[in-house]
């Protein structure tokens, strides 16, 4: 098939590396496909160094307006059998253009948040053909608005199934952000907005370390809350505790420096960061708000615990004692994605959908 993409997002978040994995499985089932995204973006600069996947650069300014012109452009140039929007700005964009009334839509959807009524949300939202639902919790949702089950199809996102992290790669993570031998480092992924929940994590360290004084946080990735998180550390007298790395382009070695993965969120879709470290074989902590319920299996491949410090630093301090405990849980998780959430299945699930879309056009 010819697949127009679009993803109109500035930074690199979990929309923009699920988009990542699915073009570069597109590419490699054999689909012609041509990417739509503003210059100078990560997802936009990762594609055009894969290679193999045209790539149709729009510009920041304004770049909903350039990327109604760009799909617009290419719909006269190339044969496009169907259009994949993978955030808001792209659906706009492609509504501008018009592109629905000369071929499908689809449009992922990650997360439960209610859909916008106003009269151009319901326009856009109307153009669709379908809705790419991550899981449960988002068809429900979508349900919930007003969007008829016909117009869903849940695709779930996954990651890749790396090989576990080998004894140089830990020691040389653990040498990079400067953790010792004996210390226990517990660590989160994800952008710091209020959802997100690592205040949780601050709390909970400080409340842990009055009995295992060895445990340390590591939390990857930037965002609005990033100075209110590092005041808290301060206040709660944990700063030199906590390891603030920025925004990283390849967080790889975050991972590989970890004991454990804790993943505080409130409000969720499927969580690309656990399923990564659970796919390492990292014993994780984790919430089971939104889409997460769906992934985790308390007590077997995760321990859960409420959004809390209290709550997690009693998980917390579980994998601290027993490495067994650690040991059972990173091999049940490993597993888990392997059969349900790997990134090969997201691939054959979306082509799955394509096909039904394009063959009732």
């Amino acid at each position: 098939m010819n697949i127009l993409f679009v993803d109109l997002e500035r930074k690199w978040r979990g929309g923009q590396s699920q988009a990542f994995l699915m073009l570069r499985g597109l590419r490699d089932e054999g689909h012609e496909v041509v990417l739509v995204a503003p210059n100078g973006a990560p997802l936009t600069e990762r594609i055009a160094h894969l290679g193999g996947i045209a790539v149709r650069r729009v510009p920041m300014i304004g770049m909903r307006a350039w990327g109604a012109l760009a799909i617009r452009g290419l719909l006269q140039e190339k044969k496009v059998d169907l259009i994949h929007v993978n955030e808001p700005h792209g659906l706009t964009a492609a509504w501008f253009a018009k592109a629905h009334q000369k071929m499908p839509i689809v449009l992922s959807r990650r997360i439960g948040f209610p859909l916008k009524k106003t009269w151009i949300a319901r326009a856009r939202y109307g153009a669709l053909t379908k809705f790419l639902a991550n899981c449960k919790d988002v068809e429900e949702s979508l349900v919930r608005a007003g969007i008829e089950p016909a117009r869903i199809a849940i695709v779930n996102e996954g990651v890749e199934v790396p090989p576990k992290t080998s004894q140089k790669e830990r020691e040389d993570a653990r040498a990079k952000w400067g953790i010792r031998k004996e210390e226990f480092l517990f660590g989160c992924v994800g952008v710091f907005v209020p959802e997100k929940g690592q205040r949780h994590l601050i709390g909970a360290l400080a409340i842990l370390r009055k009995q295992s004084p060895q445990a340390r946080l590591i939390l990857a990735g930037d965002g609005k809350c990033r100075g209110e998180l590092e005041a808290l550390a301060r206040e709660l007298g944990v700063s030199n505790d906590v390891i603030f790395t920025g925004f990283l382009r390849d967080v790889g070695p975050v991972y590989a420096a970890m004991d454990a993965f804790v993943f505080p969120s409130e409000f969720e879709g499927l969580g690309t960061a656990l399923q990564s470290a659970m796919a390492l074989a990292l014993p994780c902590v984790s919430t089971t708000r939104g889409g997460l319920a769906e992934v985790v299996d308390g007590e077997r491949t995760v321990l859960v615990a409420e959004p809390g410090a209290k709550e997690f630093a009693s998980a917390m301090q579980r994998l601290i004692a027993d490495e067994l405990l650690r040991k059972r849980l990173g091999d049940a998780a490993r597993s888990e994605i392997q059969e349900r959430f790997s990134d090969t299945r997201m691939v054959k699930r979306t082509i799955e959908v394509y096909r039904e879309v394009y063959a009732t056009k």
